[in-house]
């Protein structure tokens, strides 16, 4: 069974508790919640919120961006309609994106790595209409600073997703004065953390996990790109 089928109901609601059960909980389900999956429940439904909030925040809910996270999550048709409801109700919650964003590094805080994977996605919907407005900006900084990442940190995630400005430096988070050996290791080191086994480990669902062949052709890409211009 997939996680959309595990993902809703009261059982994922119980588990999670805060806004997030609240979200969760409210949606009418008959699935129980496997143990083994819990994490990607977190993951899936922490996303489906946090991606709520945002479209609203430059003050109109965008059909691309809305378009955008169930081409990420790829929800099957069947699913679709529970999906949607929590969307809705997270939108029309009064706890701010801040509580949501909160109760994700508290589920997440022994895999830190987890809080780069939702602000990647949650760039890549930002991203969907062709720009990224000031306020999705600021929004994508505060979740950040909530998740405790270091500016390098959003930097490094940002230029992934930047394309008027992708700085391949800025993608492996080195210096352009950096040495050749020092840019190398950057690269393996992106490689390795971002493998799709990687993340899959960390617990992202399996429908999301197609998002790390995007990200690795980034980081290959940015890699090219500066032995070329380096000659390596």
């Amino acid at each position: 069974m997939s996680i959309w089928g595990k993902v809703a109901g009261a059982v994922a609601g119980a588990y999670l508790g805060g806004p997030l059960g609240a979200v969760a909980g409210a949606v009418a389900g008959h699935f129980v919640l496997d143990r083994a999956l819990t994490q990607e429940a977190a993951f899936t439904i922490a996303l489906i919120a946090l991606s709520a909030k945002m479209a609203k925040v430059d003050g109109m809910v965008s059909p691309l961006e809305v378009e955008a996270f169930y081409r990420i999550c790829r929800v099957p048709d069947g699913e679709q309609k529970n999906v949607a409801r929590v969307y809705q109700l997270a939108q029309e919650d009064v706890a701010g994106f801040e509580a949501y964003a909160r109760q994700v590094a508290e589920i997440f805080a022994s895999r830190p790595k987890v809080y780069e994977d939702v602000l990647d996605a949650l760039f890549h919907i930002a991203y969907a209409d062709g720009d990224l407005h000031p306020s999705e900006e600021a929004f994508l900084r505060r979740v950040s600073e909530i998740f405790s990442l270091r500016e390098s940190d959003f930097i490094r995630i940002h230029a992934r997703h930047n394309a008027h400005y992708k700085d391949p430096y800025a993608v492996l988070a080195v210096a352009p004065e950096a040495d050749n050996k020092t840019v190398k290791e950057a690269w393996l080191a992106a490689v390795r953390d971002n493998h799709p086994d990687r993340l899959q480990a960390r617990g992202l669902p399996k429908e999301i996990i197609h998002l790390a062949n995007s990200r690795m052709a980034t980081i290959n890409n940015a890699w090219q790109t500066i032995r070329k211009e380096r000659g390596l």
